[in-house]
């Protein structure tokens, strides 16, 4: 599902375009999801009971990252009680908890999805997509080809250790409250507030805005 051939879409060079520092509001150039769009993934939660709304992050550094980010957001959809709601656009950002230069960069999004599933067994399909897609943890911040973080699930706040809910470093975090300011403006971080306001709080933190990357949203 990766490839090991240089991708026309990989990129580790952050010489251009300039990155972009945030502030109180996400790019303007981002577009919210079609009406149309959103009114079909809503008819296909005709087939989940009482479903709740989880966030994903999604984050890739090494193989093609934006065919392995688009591979974990099929394999998600395909999980029997899940169904991807919205999937932001596409971020790169230097590797987080290292020297800088040490590891290729990172491209990464949000998908928000609705489930069926309980916080422990979408923990499970989480490493299971990580490991079908050759996840390798060999160091804490090591490099990797597909990370998959629950950020929220529904109102959750939990300290257990095995998944700690909301994601603990959530609100520092600029490559996942930017994707998700995105595509949730008015979106809650549970016991942190509003996202775009910890956005605009978070600093010296730079993502770059990829416009010239996509991911889709299943069919």
């Amino acid at each position: 599902m990766t490839s090991s051939s240089p991708s026309p879409f990989s990129s580790s060079s952050f010489s251009s375009p300039p990155l972009l520092s945030w502030g109180t509001q996400s790019d303007p150039t981002v577009q919210p999801v079609p009406a149309s769009v959103v009114e079909q993934v809503d008819a296909a939660d005709v087939t989940l009971s009482n479903p709740k709304q989880a966030v994903i992050s999604l984050g890739s550094n090494l193989g093609n990252r934006l065919e392995t980010l688009q591979g974990a957001i099929d394999a998600l959809e395909d999980t029997p009680g899940l169904r991807v709601k919205a999937v932001s656009p596409v971020y790169e950002t230097e590797p987080w908890g290292v020297d800088p230069g040490s590891q290729p960069s990172y491209l990464n999004a949000v998908v928000v999805i609705k489930t069926t599933l309980p916080p422990s067994s979408l923990l499970e399909r989480g490493q299971a997509i990580e490991e079908a897609f050759d996840r390798v943890r060999a160091e804490r911040w090591g490099p990797r080809t597909i990370d998959v973080d629950i950020v929220t699930y529904a109102d959750v706040v939990s300290d257990d250790p095995e998944l700690t809910l909301p994601h603990p470093r959530a609100h520092q975090r600029a490559f996942v409250l930017a994707p998700w300011y995105d595509v949730d403006p008015e979106a809650q971080l549970p016991g942190r507030g509003p996202v775009g306001q910890l956005l605009a709080d978070v600093s010296p933190q730079q993502v770059l805005h990829r416009a010239d990357l996509e991911l889709r949203l299943p069919d």
